[in-house]
């Protein structure tokens, strides 16, 4: 064998033991940033359903007490009204936060979510603004020489107004029974149970 035949011999093994070591390299730091972005990714997965596990134990907290206080005295007395401005307050932090959403890989879940809110929204405005409504209605009554066609005219308008107010609230209430199923896929995200925000007093 020539001394050439060996140094080529070297030199390929050389080439190849460097090679070898590069495509590992290569292959580690692309499964290591993989991983790093999957743990990221689901980090941050976690975090958006603890935000909306938070909200939402919140609103049902919230909904239930006001569905008590609505049975008790004046149905949309000031503690009723507020506890459906902290309803609001809630669902104003889920509007801030929207772009979470997106954070969560279920899609059926996400869409759930949404809606529920969106449905959440309009009756809460709804009732807080029918009992602004109502109670400029009444004041109205007490206006000295309202005659007689206006007051009755009045009346029924706060009758109506007093209608809508019941129908929307009683879709609140039923809507916060929804709430106990979103929490279901919200918590096995999240790994967090949010049994003591949730617990019946």
């Amino acid at each position: 064998m020539r001394l050439e035949d060996v140094d080529f011999a070297q030199q390929a093994n050389t080439f190849w033991a460097v090679f070898l070591g590069a495509f590992l390299a290569t292959v580690g730091g692309i499964a290591a940033t993989q991983a790093e972005a999957w743990i990221h990714r689901r980090d941050r997965e976690r975090d958006s359903a603890r935000l909306f596990g938070e909200i939402l134990t919140t609103l049902h907290a919230l909904i239930r007490v006001s569905g008590q206080t609505r049975n008790v005295g004046d149905p949309y007395g000031p503690i009723t009204l507020r506890m459906l401005r902290a309803a609001r307050r809630e669902l104003d932090v889920y509007d801030r936060n929207r772009e979470a959403l997106a954070e969560l890989r279920d899609r059926d879940l996400r869409a759930r979510l949404h809606s529920f809110m969106v449905r959440l929204t309009m009756p809460v405005d709804g009732v807080l603004e029918g009992s602004a409504e109502i109670a400029a209605l009444k004041a109205s009554l007490r206006t000295p020489g309202l005659t007689e066609d206006l007051r009755a005219e009045t009346e029924a308008m706060i009758a109506t107004a007093e209608s809508r107010r019941d129908q929307g609230f009683d879709f609140i209430v039923e809507a916060g029974d929804d709430i106990p199923d979103l929490m279901v896929g919200i918590a096995s995200i999240s790994r967090q149970p949010f049994k003591p925000y949730s617990t019946e007093p």
